[in-house]
């Protein structure tokens, strides 16, 4: 048996990147997964497929987790399908990174809104469904802990996630439900790449820095997902775990 069998997994932002490698990962290990997208529709059915194709258990559900109907459809749609919620990985996230003096009142409020609001209106919604053992896994950035320059407000939406899930380890604890974060650092994706950060001067001087030497893969983040998810990090909460391949 699959240390995730019989469990139910929703992640959000999951049509891509590393949010589709840790709903392929979760289902790898036996979990009914809600691959959660905001747009693209293709690229979560495309999730699904796979993790079907793989005999695993996956259905697609629309949903912009920063407004509160839509992240409340999200929760309905897992207990619709599947009955139960007994993991929230907390993944759908923006990023932006601009110097001071180009910052907007719409670029701050578009990434606090979907990278924050969003994870708290998510799990508003899903907590009522959680039992003893559930696992909340946000996903944050290595960036709160680094703090690179031009991304004041990035590095805000991150430091926000890593507080909130300190409030929520102590909130929920008493009810058996675990919090935790990971903050990756660098990792290849169709967004680093599009973003040009692959093949950058400044992945290159994050290789440069980092002790392992090399960017992050998906699957390196979505294998510490898995394990956070499961019976395997059950005295494990409120814990904030550096994916940087040693970058600090």
């Amino acid at each position: 048996m699959s240390k995730l069998t019989g469990k139910v997994a929703i992640v959000t932002g999951a049509s891509k990147g590393i949010g589709a490698a840790i709903a392929k990962s979760l289902a790898a290990d036996g979990a009914s997964v809600v691959v959660n997208y905001a747009s693209s529709k293709a690229g979560a059915d495309k999730v699904v497929a796979s993790i079907t194709a793989a005999g695993g258990k996956a259905v697609a559900v629309g949903g912009d987790v920063s407004k509160a109907a839509e992240a409340k459809g999200i929760i309905d749609a897992a207990i619709k399908n599947y009955g139960r919620i007994d993991i929230l990985v907390n993944n759908s996230g923006v990023y932006e990174f601009a110097p001071i003096e180009s910052v907007t009142e719409d670029s701050f409020h578009r990434l606090f809104n979907i990278n924050v609001l969003g994870l708290l209106l998510t799990t508003q919604a899903a907590v009522k469904y959680l039992k003893e053992g559930a696992s909340i896994i946000n996903i944050g950035s290595g960036v709160s802990r680094v703090t690179p320059p031009n991304s004041a407000v990035y590095t805000g939406t991150k430091g926000a996630v890593d507080a909130i899930t300190g409030v929520l380890a102590r909130e929920l604890g008493p009810r058996q439900i675990r919090v935790n974060t990971i903050n990756p650092g660098v990792v290849e994706t169709e967004g680093t790449q599009s973003a040009g950060i692959i093949g950058s001067d400044f992945e290159k001087q994050y290789i440069a820095q980092a002790p392992l030497g090399r960017t992050g893969q998906v699957g390196d983040i979505a294998s510490i997902a898995s394990f956070l998810a499961s019976d395997d990090s059950a005295w494990l909460t409120g814990e904030q775990l550096l994916a940087t391949g040693g970058m600090r």
